[in-house]
């Protein structure tokens, strides 16, 4: 089994996020991927099956499966449309999300994923204690946004893992007005087993939304301000979606010898895994 290391909303190695994109022919066990993550100890590892629909792809940290992920989404594109169909431009996913499209544009690719419904919620102590500064607002989404007063305030924190897991949110994340960027954002994951994420796609479905709506456009240019840092250009769709865009860089490419075990899917729990997304009928 091939595993590709790809470094994902960055043009260089050893920037933006890296993920660990493992090609299949089957699935092994769910308990085998999990290993395998926790191996590689990175925020995420993908694992792709190629299906006559496309391609299923999922995700997991090294302590669970998660339902959605932006940069190991690009970098799993990455792979598909320089590696194993290179001729392609555009690649589709079918996921825990439902079904996610990208397409090349030039360096870049361009992600199709959903958004969430956000509302503001009261600043709390909890927040201010487990951040260090206190939100001048709070987010609730998927994930839960700080906003903070300005840039340095983003740049500097140095958040307490421990009192982040009690506050609401799958992530729990900060962002202000940028200098460079629209805006500048660090995303925090420990319940996840992530202290912080270094670039992440899919707080930006919340985080580009929330900032198009303050500044009333409809593209944002937002740069996430890890020790690595990255860049991700967002534009919100009159479907209700929002675009999120990135390039990627190969790290390195890895034969995996270690037996993982194989439970081949059938055609039709594949695709009840897949959110509903397609009629189950058609399958045979």
């Amino acid at each position: 089994m091939k595993q590709y290391v790809v470094d994902a909303f960055t043009n260089r190695p050893f920037a933006g996020n890296p993920a660990a994109v493992c090609v299949l022919d089957g699935w092994p066990p769910d308990e085998a991927m999990l290993k395998l993550a926790q191996e590689n100890n990175l925020s995420e590892t993908a694992f792709i099956v190629k299906e006559d629909c496309g391609y299923h792809l999922r995700w997991f940290t090294p302590s669970t499966e998660v339902e959605l992920c932006g940069h190991a989404t690009l970098a799993s594109a990455f792979v598909i449309l320089n590696y194993c169909e290179a001729n392609s431009q555009a690649v589709r996913f079918s996921t825990l999300s439902g079904e996610l499209r990208v397409r090349r544009q030039r360096d870049r690719y361009e992600m199709d994923f959903p958004t969430y419904a956000l509302k503001e919620i009261p600043v709390t102590d909890e927040m201010e204690k487990a951040l260090g500064v206190r939100p001048v607002k709070a987010i609730l989404g998927l994930d839960l946004i700080c906003v903070l007063e300005d840039e340095s305030q983003v740049r500097s924190l140095t958040p307490s893992q421990t009192l982040l897991t009690a506050l609401p949110g799958r992530i729990q994340n900060v962002t202000a007005l940028g200098h460079d960027a629209d805006c500048v954002s660090r995303s925090f994951a420990p319940k996840l087993a992530i202290a912080e994420d270094p670039v992440c796609g899919s707080a930006h479905c919340q985080i580009a939304a929330y900032w198009a709506g303050q500044l009333r456009r409809s593209t944002i240019h937002a740069y996430q301000a890890s020790r690595r840092g990255g860049h991700l250009y967002c534009e919100m769709l009159n479907n209700g979606r929002i675009a999120i865009s990135g390039e990627a860089a190969l790290v390195a490419i890895a034969e995996i010898v270690a037996e993982l075990g194989s439970t081949e899917l059938g055609r039709k729990e594949y695709f009840s895994r897949c959110c509903g997304w397609l009629d189950y009928s058609i399958i045979k």
